[in-house]
């Protein structure tokens, strides 16, 4: 089974990646064979989507960056995990940049009908949000995007895991509950 997760936060070792890395610890626990693996959205080369149209006939991006290894990467993932924290309401720059990239899997899958297989273990998805406010609004934005992005890549169900009140680095570490949640949810996540 193959893991692919995406790290949208700009931090190093901020509250995002904590819960991140706490969730692939569930996956590996749980004996996923393959193992995981993280792009950090932060350190790549990825150019903004220029609504070009180069994608339209042929569902491939025209583009030529970091991003190639990203497409290459969700079309043989079994189980994705994006993990971003809410900045203005919505997702981080990084994250919606690589989102907005996959303009070339809508074109595939709308356009010219040819979704991603869903492969031996069928595709799922887990989303992480942490965000700094305390209120539960501050997600629907965030969760929306999510959702249109995994069900442009063939992934038709996700789950979704929320820290909010976590804005200082670190400080997901005194959260109650989020990091034993997203080591639950990564074991979840594999399970079959």
């Amino acid at each position: 089974m193959k893991v692919i997760a995406f790290l949208g936060s700009p931090r190093k070792d901020g509250n995002t990646e904590l819960l991140l890395k706490e969730a692939i610890k569930g996956i590996e626990a749980s004996g996923s064979p393959s193992g995981s693996e993280v792009f950090n959205l932060n350190l790549m080369k990825i150019s903004p989507c220029q609504d070009c149209g180069g994608c339209d006939e042929t569902g491939k991006c025209i583009v030529e960056d970091e991003m190639s290894q990203i497409y290459n990467a969700i079309r043989t993932a079994d189980r994705i995990i994006l993990a971003s924290p809410i900045f203005f309401f919505g997702l981080s720059a990084q994250t919606k940049i690589m989102i907005d990239r996959c303009q070339a899997f809508w074109c595939e899958k709308y356009l010219l009908k040819k979704p991603i297989p869903e492969g031996r273990y069928g595709r799922k998805g887990l989303l992480l949000l942490v965000g700094g406010m305390e209120k539960d609004t501050g997600i629907k934005c965030p969760e929306a995007t999510a959702k249109a992005f995994f069900r442009t890549i063939s992934v038709p169900e996700h789950k979704t895991l929320s820290v909010l009140g976590v804005d200082a680095k670190g400080s997901i570490l005194k959260h109650p509950t989020a990091l034993k949640d997203a080591y639950e949810a990564g074991r979840e996540l594999v399970r079959i």
